[in-house]
């Protein structure tokens, strides 16, 4: 299809914005950790009760398989949020970027912290053991994935690449064997004009779907074939719950959360509280072990959970800040 190949691969305004600081911050990052002579010294990674602070650029938010917190990924770091408490790691303070929640951890793309051994940029790394390791699954110290979504079952993984990366062409490619092949997506039938935050089925990699500016697209596939789904609405948060999608869109200056069946096009709302129009839902994550247990976080770093599936939320970060008990 000739659109395809002038289909420019940005992600739409609502999301960019998001993440406008992102570039020039990752950039100074990885000069200060390239030129750094000295190395940090080596210190024993423990996860401690967090310090009153301020989170900048949330990269991701999800709930691992493995630990039963609300992890939250931004540039220092992961930050854990369980039994009314925040937590923190004394090391490995990673850049973490396209942060998702597995069974078995999370995967995520990014730059190391200052001082690491790890090369800049990550490429795509999995944590098994609460960030105290990573293990390199593809494009070590060659790519930096800022959108990507992977199944919580591990079995599907997908990234944007924004830009000419060796052999590979601007597109989303995707793996079914944890990195260590790639295929790219055929997008049939895709009529946005750009790309926007992406959701795996958490149980089958085969199924995912995009959020854009003109709606929901969805797949089961990987991707080859698309089909619009929703109303023609902006879309700035989506992620699978079961089989079905739960998703926040921008509708006459409102901010709204939505479940949607992707098969059948029924929707229903869900439980919300009230959002300034300039403050748009961010990301979105669903504890698969427990799907009454959602959480949203949003451009001025809010970050909101509910445990009874969205008919009350408890505010846990406003305005990015962090304030420990």
């Amino acid at each position: 299809m000739i659109y395809k190949k002038r289909l420019a691969i940005s992600i739409f305004a609502g999301v960019l914005v998001f993440t406008s600081g992102c570039a020039s911050n990752s950039e100074k990052k990885a000069e200060n950790t390239k030129s750094r002579i000295e190395q940090t010294a080596v210190k024993p990674f423990q996860i401690v009760p967090g310090k009153s602070q301020t989170l900048d650029h949330i990269h991701g938010i999800g709930y691992p398989g493995n630990d039963e917190a609300l992890y939250v990924a931004a540039h220092d770091g992961i930050s854990m949020y369980k039994r009314s408490k925040w937590y923190e790691t004394t090391t490995n303070h990673h850049d973490y970027m396209g942060f998702q929640a597995i069974a078995t951890g999370f995967q995520a793309s990014g730059h190391p912290e200052n001082g690491s051994t790890l090369k800049n940029p990550l490429g795509l790394v999995e944590s098994l053991d609460q960030g105290k390791t990573v293990k390199k699954l593809a494009f070590y110290g060659q790519s930096d994935f800022h959108y990507m979504a992977s199944s919580y079952s591990a079995n599907g993984i997908y990234v944007i690449n924004e830009q000419q990366n060796g052999k590979w062409d601007p597109g989303i490619y995707y793996s079914n064997d944890n990195g260590k092949n790639w295929s790219k997506t055929k997008l049939e039938q895709f009529a946005a004009n750009s790309f926007g935050m992406m959701a795996v089925h958490p149980n089958d990699g085969q199924i995912m779907a995009m959020a854009t500016r003109t709606g929901i697209y969805y797949s089961e596939n990987h991707g080859d074939t698309m089909k619009l789904v929703s109303a023609p609405v902006m879309v700035t948060a989506l992620t699978f719950t079961g089989d079905q999608l739960l998703y926040s869109s921008v509708v006459d200056k409102k901010i709204l959360l939505k479940r949607l069946n992707p098969k059948t096009g029924a929707e229903a709302p869900v439980g919300f509280p009230f959002l300034d129009y300039d403050n748009p839902v961010t990301y979105i994550a669903v504890d698969p072990k427990n799907t009454n247990r959602l959480a949203f976080s949003t451009y001025k770093n809010d970050i909101y959970e509910s445990t009874d599936g969205g008919k009350s939320w408890v505010n846990l970060v406003k305005d990015g800040k962090m304030e420990q008990e």
